[in-house]
């Protein structure tokens, strides 16, 4: 998840700078997961508003999920069904240690 440090829930009240600093920061993300856990692609979105299905309404957030072919699709989020699993701290490890290069 890539969460700017404006808060605000409207995507357009999102300045020119902090847009360029969430492509970066999510192009960096892309790398890290990319060299670490190399996914076949990847999903990059947000879910704007309740209706939406934002969990923090009021904070633009945005979701970078890494994709496997033959993986299964949106389960983890729709029906709380986990097919791979991962280390969280291992993973926050190898992200940060990443991103600070």
């Amino acid at each position: 998840m890539v969460v700017p440090y404006m808060h605000t829930s409207l995507m357009g009240k999102l300045t020119d700078k902090t847009n360029l600093e969430v492509m970066k920061t999510v192009a960096r993300c892309i790398q890290a997961l990319h060299k670490n856990s190399k996914p076949d692609g990847f999903n990059f979105g947000a879910n704007v508003g309740r209706a939406a299905g934002a969990g923090i309404e009021k904070h633009v957030h945005f979701h970078l999920v890494p994709r496997w072919n033959g993986d299964t699709n949106f389960f983890p989020v729709l029906a709380d069904v986990k097919v791979v699993s991962e280390d969280i701290q291992k993973n926050w490890y190898m992200l940060t240690s990443f991103l600070k290069r």
